[in-house]
């Protein structure tokens, strides 16, 4: 008989919480979650889920929800990290704030083990790519920032209470019930709801940064390995192809293609710190975790179009604010272009 187990995901109506949640109850857990609903849909929630509506950063609340819990991942998080640049109080204090709420109340409650989800935004401009984990992090934007000091955090916690942990860097990951109305991040998605209205995307500089994009479903099979085998314990783990590197004018073109769109671009000033050439090594979730990549990139933004096409297309929702506005701010905030 299959042991049960009590997880705890913060995030869970967002995109890659949800389909962890979905995924471990299909193995017949018991999914408790909480989300403040910015950055996912409430639909997005799996039937099942024992959901919060609260913000991970109140950890009153956080106690009491862990208690009994074996497990918690962390994979909430304001992932704005072209905004963090003008936003930099909204985006750390969440950031940083909300991993040590729930990483104390883990601890509190003798969690067995802290999965704590990372950013590729660790690694900053690097001499090298693809990334590897064991280089020295150089963030280089206050989302960046926030996200490795909260790693360290959680390291330095877990090991002084006596509580397991790993370190997940999923980057770029793409996939159904990413949140495709929101103007501040999730490129891929953005681009297929502006080309399905009928609008030519927004490129930032000159289009050739290029990254890698991981499908959805390619991560959750590791990040659930992270919170039952023993091998990743105490590990960074990268979690991403290393085999499908392109531009964001490669992106642009191939989603153009994939909608029958004539494609147009209209370029934009670069955005300041953006990291130009960012992938990661899959080498060690490899070894550790039998990562495998399932889906193609085009796979992948085929599901992504079938998904947007089928809720329908969005105006945008510029539901932040901007902290910092001057000459260096995007106009597409700005002025709110898209």
């Amino acid at each position: 008989m299959k042991d049960i187990h009590t997880y705890f995901i913060t995030g869970v109506a967002g995109f890659l919480g949800s389909h962890l949640a979905e995924s471990l109850l299909k193995d017949g857990h018991r999914v408790i979650g909480c989300d403040n609903l910015v950055g996912g849909y409430l639909d997005n929630v799996p039937a099942g889920v024992e959901l919060h509506a609260i913000d991970c950063s109140d950890r009153a609340k956080m106690a009491e929800l862990l208690r009994g819990v074996e497990v918690v991942y962390h994979t909430a998080a304001y992932a704005y990290e072209g905004l963090s640049v003008f936003s930099p109080y909204l985006v750390s204090e969440n950031i940083f704030g909300g991993t040590v709420s729930v990483v104390s109340a883990a601890i509190a409650n003798k969690v067995k083990r802290f999965v704590q989800c990372s950013s590729m935004a660790r690694y900053g401009t690097q001499p090298i790519i693809p990334f590897t984990e064991d280089m020295d992090c150089r963030p280089q934007d206050p989302y960046g920032i926030a996200k490795y000091a909260a790693e360290l955090t959680v390291r330095n916690l877990c090991e002084v209470h006596g509580m397991e942990y790993v370190i997940a860097v999923p980057h770029n990951i793409i996939g159904p019930r990413q949140k495709y109305d929101d103007p501040f991040r999730n490129v891929a998605s953005i681009m297929i709801n502006l080309m399905l209205q009928g609008r030519q995307p927004i490129i930032y500089g000159d289009g050739e940064q290029k990254r890698g994009f991981s499908f959805v479903d390619d991560v959750v099979a590791p990040l659930k390995r992270m919170g039952t085998d023993a091998a990743p314990v105490g590990e960074v783990i990268n979690i991403g192809p290393d085999d499908q590197f392109i531009t964001i004018n490669e992106l642009a073109a191939t989603i153009a293609r994939l909608l029958d769109f004539k494609l147009a671009p209209v370029y934009m000033p670069g955005r300041p710190q953006e990291v130009r050439y960012a992938t990661c090594s899959a080498d060690k979730a490899r070894k550790l975790l039998d990562y495998k990549t399932t889906m193609s990139l085009e796979d992948g933004l085929t599901s992504m179009i079938r998904y947007i096409r089928t809720r329908g297309p969005k105006s945008f929702l510029y539901h932040l604010d901007l902290e910092i506005v001057n000459d260096k701010t995007p106009r597409t905030w700005k002025d709110r272009l898209f």
